[in-house]
């Protein structure tokens, strides 16, 4: 068993441009102060880090590593989450989400996605350049239009989008493999790797890429009605990063897991700060421990209520306390009488 590190902090939903939150030196600063030991850092924000610089050269990525260090910080992963979504785009959400593309290829989406493949391949070197061995990301989608099969869906048309998914990731995870980092899918409604079903059939396609792994997220799991702590059972092999994120789910007589096209405070399912919803964290650490989860816990801090600030301060001693100081001996070992071979088959009659 291993004592999980952090408590870590995911910087997306704090970057601004007013002071603590405007520089990484300034930012890591203020989380230090919180008591966050980690920060995770996304990687499409000029104001953390220059990503290519970063892939290509040691000095910058030690420079950028230094800043987190002096803080009294560590970087837990870097982020791609926006440049990964762009590597799979169906048509019917190119104008939302060019938003997440440089300007110069906004409306070509064959050029948006070779610069999102391009910007995966310099996280990957990124990472090993500041010495890390996981990456978050999202897969993108081909098919998330479908996901509920009406009209009904083509015969086929499932096989043929995570073939093409698999095509696009696997120079990708083949990059991160000649990097020594494991590329940490979140799995999230929108993508087509939103719950293990989708996961399973996305990691066939790969050849079961020792690469593609997880990034596991129980308010995803919340809101989807799944059973997030067999979700640990089932792949926490392959679970290597760890977002910790509350949700919560109140179904009505007048919608449910749909939402009605409702803003977030008012859905059934929505993120709330940690301790405020209804994920069972201490299961869930008690799980991760217990399968030798060797990565961060790390804070994503995403709720429609309270001020993220606050947000924050709560959440490095409700992740301080969820963390499980593993034992190194058992229990009843007080009670131990000793062993060899010969004791153990007299035990067991065999001599």
């Amino acid at each position: 068993m291993t004592t999980i590190k952090g408590p870590g902090i995911f910087l997306a939903q704090f970057m601004g441009d007013a002071a603590p939150y405007n520089t990484l030196e300034s930012i890591c600063k203020w989380a230090a102060s919180l008591g966050f030991t980690g920060v995770q850092i996304p990687t499409w924000d000029s104001r953390c880090i220059d990503l290519q610089k970063a892939a290509e050269s040691k000095t910058y990525a030690d420079e950028i590593k230094g800043i987190v260090n002096a803080a009294g910080m560590q970087i837990t992963e870097l982020s791609t989450h926006l440049q990964g979504q762009l590597v799979a785009v169906n048509p019917a959400y190119d104008a939302l989400f060019d938003g997440f593309a440089p300007d110069n290829v906004r409306n070509n989406p064959k050029a948006r996605t070779e610069w999102a493949v391009q910007q995966l391949k310099y996280a990957a070197k990124a990472s090993q350049n500041l010495g890390l061995d996981a990456h978050a990301t999202f897969s993108g989608a081909l098919l998330w239009h479908t996901v509920y099969p009406w009209p009904q869906r083509p015969a086929g048309l499932v096989e043929t989008g995570f073939t093409e998914l698999a095509k696009r990731w696997m120079p990708i995870l083949n990059a991160f493999d000649e990097a020594g980092v494991d590329v940490c899918y979140e799995i999230h409604p929108g993508e087509d790797l939103h719950d293990g079903i989708t996961y399973e059939m996305f990691l066939e396609k790969v050849n079961n890429h020792k690469r593609a792994c997880l990034l596991y997220d129980p308010s995803h799991f919340v809101l989807q009605c799944l059973d997030y702590l067999s979700y640990i059972d089932n792949y926490h092999e392959r679970i290597k990063m760890f977002h910790v994120k509350d949700a919560e789910f109140n179904p009505t007589g007048k919608q449910g897991v749909y939402g009605g096209y409702q803003n977030w405070v008012d859905r059934a399912g929505r993120f709330r700060s940690l301790g405020d919803g209804q994920v069972d964290f201490k299961s869930i650490f008690s799980k991760l421990a217990a399968y030798n989860y060797q990565g961060w816990a790390v804070m994503e801090w995403e709720c429609a209520i309270k001020d993220s600030a606050i947000g924050a301060a709560e959440g490095a001693p409700f992740i301080k306390e969820h963390i499980i100081k593993v034992t190194e001996k058992a229990f009843d070992d007080f009670a131990g009488t000793g062993s060899d071979e010969n004791f153990n088959r007299r035990i067991l009659g065999i001599d």
